[in-house]
């Protein structure tokens, strides 16, 4: 089964950065495709961004697209999010999602989910 657990959230000035971190205590990790999705109070959870499990394809929404990173490290069984040049819009609760099988940017997609992490951008 696998088990996904966010960090790295917590509060940052507009224009800074902070990386979250999505840890699988799993097995299978290297055979995963790996997501993050935010949901804001009053919004639907997000697609924000998604790495294939070999590493080949990342999909980004647009509104993050130059200031986003997502990555991998098989080897420690985690998937990170760089995010810079934060806005107050990017203000959420961000979640790790992950699919053994399917790809892509919607929630249905991805079968195993975290708890979250809260990340707040001041102005």
């Amino acid at each position: 089964q696998v088990q996904v657990v966010e960090s790295g959230g917590g509060l940052v000035q507009a224009g800074g950065s902070l990386r979250l971190s999505c840890a699988d205590s799993g097995r299978t990790f290297s055979r995963l495709n790996m997501a993050w999705f935010r949901q804001a109070p009053g919004n639907k959870r997000e697609f924000v961004a998604a790495i294939s499990w070999d590493d080949f394809s990342t999909m980004y929404v647009d509104s993050v697209k130059g200031r986003f990173t997502i990555s991998r490290n098989n080897a420690k069984n985690t998937v990170f999010l760089q995010m810079a040049t934060l806005k107050p819009e990017d203000s959420a609760v961000y979640y790790c999602a992950a699919d053994s099988r399917r790809f892509g940017r919607t929630t249905d997609v991805y079968s195993d989910w975290g708890q979250g992490t809260q990340v707040t951008v001041s102005l």
